[in-house]
């Protein structure tokens, strides 16, 4: 988060960022692109202890971690370009394992579409100093009953790569 504080005394106007994570929507499929709009933080939230009211107020609104403006230009890019992509919300755990059958199916219960192990603190960091946020997940492996399988690092990666450049397309546009 350190780095998003830096940014921001450096002028960043709006924070954009991406993640590899895993399915747990059952119409999601591997390389699959989703936009966040929400996200569950199950990673100590990064704002505990003493508030700098500097960077922004001790209880910080989170009602639009991710900015509507932004989602909706992504999302008219991506049409144009006929880039397939899914919304939804994103759940931040701390790793640094991958999930049990279990934990994939809690994270489904308690309405996420996908898991990962990143994003939250760096747009809790962000909404806490008022900048707008923009984020965007590459489905690399399925935490779906039945679609469950091992999964290296290695294999995460590569599903990442090939996903990349429909990515930096709409966020190259959305920079634009």
């Amino acid at each position: 988060t350190f780095p998003v504080r830096v940014m921001k005394l450096l002028g960043i106007k709006n924070l954009i960022v991406s993640n590899a994570s895993g399915g747990v929507n059952p119409n999601y499929k591997i390389g699959d692109l989703m936009i966040l709009n929400d996200h569950i933080n199950l990673i100590p939230n990064p704002l505990i202890g003493k508030n700098i009211s500097k960077l922004g107020p001790r209880f910080p609104d989170m009602s639009e971690p991710y900015c509507k403006k932004l989602i909706s230009k992504a999302e008219k890019i991506a049409k144009d370009h006929n880039i397939s992509i899914k919304k939804g919300v994103y759940i931040a755990l701390t790793g640094p394992t991958l999930e049990t059958p279990s934990e994939y199916k809690y994270m489904r219960i308690i309405g996420g579409d996908t898991v990962g192990m990143s994003t939250t603190p760096e747009v809790i960091v962000a909404r806490h100093m008022d900048i707008p946020c923009f984020a965007m997940s590459v489905i690399t492996d399925l935490g779906v009953p039945g679609k469950i399988h091992q999964v290296s690092h290695s294999e995460i990666q590569k599903v990442a790569e090939i996903a990349e450049p429909k990515l930096t397309l709409i966020i190259k546009k959305l920079i634009e």
